[in-house]
Protein backbone atom coordinates (compact mmCIF):
# COMPACT_ATOMS: atom_id res chain seq x y z
CA UNK A 1 0.00 0.00 0.00
CA UNK A 2 1.20 3.45 -0.60
CA UNK A 3 2.70 5.55 1.84
CA UNK A 4 0.72 8.41 1.88
CA UNK A 5 1.38 11.59 3.71
CA UNK A 6 -0.35 12.16 6.25
CA UNK A 7 -0.14 15.89 7.20
CA UNK A 8 0.14 18.81 4.93
CA UNK A 9 3.85 20.22 4.20
CA UNK A 10 4.67 22.55 7.25
CA UNK A 11 6.04 26.06 6.77
CA UNK A 12 7.50 27.93 9.85
CA UNK A 13 7.28 31.49 9.05
CA UNK A 14 10.43 34.08 10.86
CA UNK A 15 9.47 37.59 10.80
CA UNK A 16 9.35 40.39 12.81
CA UNK A 17 6.33 42.00 11.57
CA UNK A 18 3.36 40.62 12.89
CA UNK A 19 1.47 42.03 10.11
CA UNK A 20 3.50 39.94 7.28
CA UNK A 21 3.97 36.81 9.35
CA UNK A 22 -0.37 36.39 9.89
CA UNK A 23 -0.80 37.61 5.74
CA UNK A 24 1.66 34.34 5.07
CA UNK A 25 -0.24 32.55 7.82
CA UNK A 26 -3.33 32.74 6.26
CA UNK A 27 -2.08 32.47 2.69
CA UNK A 28 -0.34 29.40 3.06
CA UNK A 29 -3.16 27.72 4.93
CA UNK A 30 -5.91 28.99 2.39
CA UNK A 31 -3.14 26.87 0.13
CA UNK A 32 -3.29 23.53 2.31
CA UNK A 33 -0.26 23.40 4.21
CA UNK A 34 0.20 23.78 8.00
CA UNK A 35 2.05 27.01 9.25
CA UNK A 36 3.99 28.08 12.39
CA UNK A 37 5.10 31.31 13.17
CA UNK A 38 8.04 32.88 15.17
CA UNK A 39 9.00 37.32 15.87
CA UNK A 40 12.54 35.90 16.56
CA UNK A 41 15.39 33.72 17.03
CA UNK A 42 14.16 32.33 20.45
CA UNK A 43 10.61 31.71 19.09
CA UNK A 44 11.87 29.75 15.98
CA UNK A 45 14.26 27.63 18.14
CA UNK A 46 11.10 27.01 20.57
CA UNK A 47 9.41 25.65 17.22
CA UNK A 48 11.71 23.76 15.69
CA UNK A 49 12.49 22.07 18.98
CA UNK A 50 9.02 21.18 19.44
CA UNK A 51 8.04 20.23 15.88
CA UNK A 52 8.96 18.86 12.64
CA UNK A 53 9.09 21.96 9.74
CA UNK A 54 9.06 21.23 5.89
CA UNK A 55 10.79 24.55 5.06
CA UNK A 56 11.64 27.84 6.74
CA UNK A 57 11.06 31.18 5.43
CA UNK A 58 13.39 33.61 7.44
CA UNK A 59 13.48 37.40 7.31
CA UNK A 60 16.88 38.77 7.10
CA UNK A 61 16.52 42.13 9.37
CA UNK A 62 15.50 40.78 12.86
CA UNK A 63 15.56 42.20 16.52
CA UNK A 64 18.67 40.53 18.62
CA UNK A 65 20.61 38.01 16.26
CA UNK A 66 19.72 39.16 12.89
CA UNK A 67 18.54 36.47 9.63
CA UNK A 68 22.22 35.50 8.74
CA UNK A 69 23.12 34.58 12.37
CA UNK A 70 20.27 32.41 12.39
CA UNK A 71 20.50 30.86 9.50
CA UNK A 72 24.11 29.66 10.17
CA UNK A 73 22.49 28.20 13.90
CA UNK A 74 20.01 26.43 11.77
CA UNK A 75 22.42 24.91 9.19
CA UNK A 76 24.79 24.10 12.39
CA UNK A 77 21.74 21.42 13.08
CA UNK A 78 19.35 20.80 9.82
CA UNK A 79 19.31 20.53 6.33
CA UNK A 80 16.05 21.64 6.21
CA UNK A 81 14.95 23.93 3.47
CA UNK A 82 15.84 27.75 3.95
CA UNK A 83 14.43 30.75 2.06
CA UNK A 84 15.44 34.18 3.04
CA UNK A 85 13.50 37.03 3.15
CA UNK A 86 15.83 40.25 2.36
CA UNK A 87 14.35 43.85 3.26
CA UNK A 88 16.40 45.27 0.42
CA UNK A 89 17.47 44.32 -3.15
CA UNK A 90 21.13 43.91 -2.22
CA UNK A 91 23.41 41.19 -3.95
CA UNK A 92 26.02 41.17 -0.79
CA UNK A 93 22.50 39.98 0.94
CA UNK A 94 21.83 37.17 -1.34
CA UNK A 95 25.13 36.40 -1.57
CA UNK A 96 25.59 35.89 1.87
CA UNK A 97 22.25 34.00 2.68
CA UNK A 98 23.71 31.31 -0.06
CA UNK A 99 27.25 31.26 1.82
CA UNK A 100 25.33 30.70 4.94
CA UNK A 101 23.11 27.56 3.05
CA UNK A 102 20.02 29.31 2.05
CA UNK A 103 17.89 27.34 -0.71
CA UNK A 104 16.80 30.63 -2.36
CA UNK A 105 16.59 34.17 -1.47
CA UNK A 106 13.45 36.68 -2.12
CA UNK A 107 13.35 40.69 -2.08
CA UNK A 108 10.57 42.71 -0.17
CA UNK A 109 8.20 44.10 -0.69
CA UNK A 110 7.23 40.55 -2.69
CA UNK A 111 3.99 39.19 -4.01
CA UNK A 112 2.24 35.84 -2.66
CA UNK A 113 2.02 34.00 -5.60
CA UNK A 114 5.43 34.54 -5.83
CA UNK A 115 6.52 33.90 -2.50
CA UNK A 116 3.97 30.31 -2.90
CA UNK A 117 5.89 29.66 -6.05
CA UNK A 118 9.54 30.14 -4.52
CA UNK A 119 8.40 27.55 -1.71
CA UNK A 120 6.79 24.97 -4.06
CA UNK A 121 9.84 25.14 -6.03
CA UNK A 122 12.40 24.06 -3.46
CA UNK A 123 9.94 21.47 -1.82
CA UNK A 124 9.62 19.66 -5.09
CA UNK A 125 13.39 19.58 -5.22
CA UNK A 126 13.67 18.09 -1.62
CA UNK A 127 14.57 14.72 -1.01
CA UNK A 128 11.28 12.35 -1.85
CA UNK A 129 9.37 10.76 -0.01
CA UNK A 130 9.62 6.99 -0.94
CA UNK A 131 7.12 4.13 -0.24
CA UNK A 132 8.64 0.69 1.30
CA UNK A 133 8.60 -0.57 -2.36
CA UNK A 134 10.77 1.88 -3.80
CA UNK A 135 13.20 1.64 -0.80
CA UNK A 136 13.74 -2.02 -1.43
CA UNK A 137 14.00 -1.10 -5.40
CA UNK A 138 17.58 -0.33 -6.60
CA UNK A 139 17.62 3.34 -8.42
CA UNK A 140 17.89 4.22 -11.63
CA UNK A 141 20.28 6.87 -11.49
CA UNK A 142 23.41 6.37 -9.32
CA UNK A 143 26.92 7.90 -9.81
CA UNK A 144 30.20 6.57 -8.12
CA UNK A 145 33.35 9.09 -7.98
CA UNK A 146 36.11 9.45 -5.95
CA UNK A 147 34.89 7.34 -3.13
CA UNK A 148 31.32 9.43 -3.14
CA UNK A 149 28.32 7.23 -4.37
CA UNK A 150 25.16 10.43 -5.82
CA UNK A 151 21.72 8.47 -5.50
CA UNK A 152 19.60 11.00 -7.19
CA UNK A 153 16.58 9.56 -6.75
CA UNK A 154 17.02 9.47 -3.32
CA UNK A 155 19.19 12.26 -2.68
CA UNK A 156 21.75 11.04 -1.27
CA UNK A 157 25.45 11.80 -1.17
CA UNK A 158 27.74 8.73 0.61
CA UNK A 159 31.15 8.13 1.61
CA UNK A 160 32.18 4.58 0.73
CA UNK A 161 32.47 4.28 4.29
CA UNK A 162 28.36 4.56 4.80
CA UNK A 163 28.47 7.98 6.17
CA UNK A 164 25.85 10.52 4.72
CA UNK A 165 27.20 13.67 3.54
CA UNK A 166 24.22 15.91 4.26
CA UNK A 167 23.71 18.85 1.68
CA UNK A 168 21.13 21.14 1.47
CA UNK A 169 18.71 21.36 -1.32
CA UNK A 170 20.69 23.66 -3.42
CA UNK A 171 23.94 22.36 -3.13
CA UNK A 172 21.96 19.09 -3.70
CA UNK A 173 21.00 20.00 -7.03
CA UNK A 174 24.15 22.07 -7.76
CA UNK A 175 26.53 18.64 -7.54
CA UNK A 176 23.79 16.77 -9.90
CA UNK A 177 24.39 19.14 -12.86
CA UNK A 178 27.89 19.13 -12.36
CA UNK A 179 28.41 15.12 -11.99
CA UNK A 180 25.77 15.00 -14.82
CA UNK A 181 27.56 16.86 -17.53
CA UNK A 182 31.12 15.57 -16.29
CA UNK A 183 34.75 16.76 -18.32
CA UNK A 184 31.93 19.90 -19.66
CA UNK A 185 33.04 23.48 -18.65
CA UNK A 186 29.56 25.28 -17.49
CA UNK A 187 28.92 28.59 -17.68
CA UNK A 188 27.58 29.98 -14.53
CA UNK A 189 24.43 31.54 -16.05
CA UNK A 190 23.88 27.58 -17.50
CA UNK A 191 24.35 26.55 -13.95
CA UNK A 192 21.81 28.92 -12.36
CA UNK A 193 19.08 27.93 -15.05
CA UNK A 194 20.05 23.87 -14.82
CA UNK A 195 19.76 24.48 -10.61
CA UNK A 196 17.10 26.79 -10.51
CA UNK A 197 14.71 25.69 -13.56
CA UNK A 198 13.77 29.31 -14.03
CA UNK A 199 15.28 32.71 -14.97
CA UNK A 200 17.30 34.13 -12.07
CA UNK A 201 19.57 37.28 -12.32
CA UNK A 202 22.84 34.88 -12.42
CA UNK A 203 25.15 36.83 -10.27
CA UNK A 204 28.54 35.12 -10.64
CA UNK A 205 29.03 35.38 -6.60
CA UNK A 206 25.96 33.60 -6.16
CA UNK A 207 27.45 30.35 -7.96
CA UNK A 208 30.50 31.24 -6.43
CA UNK A 209 28.80 30.71 -2.94
CA UNK A 210 27.15 27.60 -3.82
CA UNK A 211 30.38 26.06 -5.06
CA UNK A 212 32.22 27.09 -2.18
CA UNK A 213 30.10 25.48 0.04
CA UNK A 214 29.80 22.31 -1.85
CA UNK A 215 33.83 22.13 -2.38
CA UNK A 216 33.87 22.11 1.74
CA UNK A 217 32.05 19.46 1.91
CA UNK A 218 33.15 16.88 -1.17
CA UNK A 219 36.84 18.07 -1.67
CA UNK A 220 39.59 16.25 0.40
CA UNK A 221 41.16 20.08 0.30
CA UNK A 222 39.11 22.70 -0.58
CA UNK A 223 41.79 25.52 -0.89
CA UNK A 224 42.77 23.20 -3.84
CA UNK A 225 39.57 21.58 -5.53
CA UNK A 226 40.41 18.53 -7.31
CA UNK A 227 36.69 17.92 -8.11
CA UNK A 228 34.81 20.86 -8.76
CA UNK A 229 37.13 22.90 -10.79
CA UNK A 230 37.05 26.32 -11.70
CA UNK A 231 37.85 27.76 -15.42
CA UNK A 232 38.79 31.12 -15.36
CA UNK A 233 36.41 33.88 -16.80
CA UNK A 234 34.07 31.17 -17.60
CA UNK A 235 32.40 28.85 -15.03
CA UNK A 236 33.27 25.15 -13.50
CA UNK A 237 34.01 22.00 -14.83
CA UNK A 238 33.31 18.59 -12.61
CA UNK A 239 36.95 17.19 -13.41
CA UNK A 240 36.62 13.91 -11.55
CA UNK A 241 35.03 10.44 -13.68
CA UNK A 242 31.86 10.05 -13.25
CA UNK A 243 30.30 6.45 -13.29
CA UNK A 244 27.08 5.81 -13.60
CA UNK A 245 24.76 2.59 -12.30
CA UNK A 246 21.99 1.75 -14.39
CA UNK A 247 18.97 -0.33 -13.14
Amino acid sequence: MANARALPEHILVVDDDPRIRQMLSRYFEEEGYRVSLAGDGDEMRACLDKQSIDIILLDLMLPGQDGLSLARDIRSRSDVPLIMLTGRNDVVDRVVGLEVGADDYIAKPFHLREVLARIRGVLRRRQPQLSQGDRDAPSAEVYYFEGLRLDVDRRQLVSDDGREIPLTTGEFDMLCVLVKHAGRVLQRELLMDLTRGRNLEAFDRTIDAQIARLRRKIERDPSRPALIKSVRGVGYVFSARATRQHA
